[in-house]
């Protein structure tokens, strides 16, 4: 398959990194359909306006199932090599789970594993049967690893992601498609804040590369972007 034809479904790319992850994708010269939530403009549609015939937007917010079966309605019959879910937000203020409002709980809950797996589930079928599934995970997610506590609600939100994510994949067992989830490292955005260790250009290229790497491997994969197995 060359570069031109991979077709991308990107949902979530107003901002951060699943913004530089369409960019990415845009300079590669593939066919990208990326969401943002909401008609106000982001930098995704200068992006648009740049590359004109190879990005297209949609919209839809994970938290609002209503909106994703209305997404899954607009592609109609559109087929895609790699369906890339992008999101993550984290609780404000940072504090242990007891700390936290049981609202605030759960919108870091829906956002960062509910909705994601609503998403796959509701539109998986526009993947093509040897195609990709991912979602951005992250390395906070891993149990195993987490030694130092912290981040506690964003911790167990993406550790409850990655569950699902393997029961999705125990549910889907024999079938072609890749499944992955990513972690993408501690990226400079505006989530991640200016201290983290890695720049945009340190972790989009590679894990687009990782990516790419994995394509025709079925199975879940948990990996960083440098595809190294991350453990659960």
């Amino acid at each position: 398959m060359s570069i031109s034809t991979f077709r991308v479904l990107l949902v979530g790319a107003s901002r951060g990194l699943g913004l530089a992850l369409a960019e990415q994708w845009a300079r590669d010269g593939r066919q990208v359909v990326a969401t943002v939530r909401g008609s106000g403009r982001s930098r995704l549609h200068d992006l648009a306006d740049a590359h004109a015939g190879t990005v297209e937007i949609e919209s839809v917010d994970i938290t609002d199932p209503s909106t994703i079966t209305a997404l899954d309605a607009r592609l109609a019959d559109r087929k895609f090599d790699l369906l890339f879910v992008n999101a993550g937000v984290t609780n404000e203020p940072e504090g242990t789970v007891a700390e936290t409002s049981t609202e605030e709980f759960t919108r870091v809950m829906v956002t960062n594993a509910l909705g994601p797996l609503r998403v796959i589930e509701t539109l998986s079928e526009h993947v093509e049967p040897g195609g990709t599934i991912g979602i951005m995970s992250s390395g906070q997610g891993s149990v195993t690893n987490n030694v130092r506590g912290g981040h506690e609600v964003y911790r167990g939100s993406k550790a409850a992601l990655n569950t699902f994510m393997r029961s999705y994949a125990a549910r889907h067992e024999g079938e072609r498609r890749t499944l992955v989830l990513m972690a993408p490292g501690w990226v400079r955005t505006e989530m991640g804040g200016p201290d983290a260790r890695l720049s945009i250009e340190d972790s989009i290229p590679n894990l687009v590369k990782t990516l790419d790497a994995l394509r025709g491997a079925p199975g879940l994969h948990y990996v960083d972007y440098l595809g190294r197995t991350v453990p659960w």
